[in-house]
């Protein structure tokens, strides 16, 4: 079995390249200012021109106001818009319809309670993912790639309306056996393949999506 693997974060030719050469199908370019993994639309507006059309191009936004969102999408050509804040449902219709992109839409898991949350927005996105809530003693903790995982168990047998993503804390070493626990069809990373913060590593993408195809 192999995973679809998105690698998120990406900021420089070199790694995105050794995303796509890796075999990933989706890659992710992060617009949250205050993440170190942040990257403008002019500089995602080059990138993307290297990535062929098989890999699919995700935006990740947090609260971003209409406003913003246009900004992006006037320079930089994304297939899907990963929203990883608190939007409601009532605001990913209205970004789905307002901007025409699937959107995948993230929800942080600390507990069994924060999966029933995922039932609001399955008949209004096209993708879940399911992330480690930070805990609240965390300061200054980002809405992802605080290289935290949760109980995957917690995913084990459940049945969602959309396809979805496991995220958090995932690295080469552990995938396998987080894909096995949770029967993620789809996995994301960021700071796992990362040799510090906003700063990813060409050989543990390649591990990376070596490990998927190994599942």
């Amino acid at each position: 079995m192999t995973v679809l693997a998105k690698i998120c974060g990406l900021k420089t030719p070199e790694t995105l390249a050794a995303a796509v050469a890796g075999g990933a199908s989706l890659v992710g370019f992060n617009f949250y200012g205050r993440s170190p993994r942040c990257v403008d639309p002019a500089t995602v507006k080059q990138l993307e021109a290297s990535v062929p059309s098989v890999v699919r191009k995700v935006g990740l936004l947090v609260d971003d106001s209409d406003a913003r969102i246009a900004e992006i999408l006037s320079n930089c050509d994304l297939d899907l818009l990963q929203l990883h804040g608190h939007e409601t449902p009532e605001r990913v219709t209205e970004i789905r319809a307002r901007f025409g992109k699937p959107v995948i839409k993230v929800i942080a898991v600390s507990d069994a309670a924060d999966l029933d949350r995922a039932t609001a927005y399955e008949s209004l996105v096209d993708y879940l993912m399911f992330d480690a809530k930070p805990p609240k003693a965390m300061t200054n903790a980002l809405p992802g790639g605080n290289a935290l995982s949760f109980d995957w168990t917690l995913l084990s047998g459940r049945r969602f309306q959309r396809p979805w993503l496991l995220a958090g804390g995932l690295t080469a070493d552990n995938l396998i056996e987080a894909v096995r626990i949770s029967g993620a069809p789809m996995i994301d990373v960021s700071s796992g393949v990362e040799d510090r913060p906003g700063e990813k590593n060409v050989s543990k993408i390649k591990a990376f999506l070596d490990a998927s195809r190994r599942v």
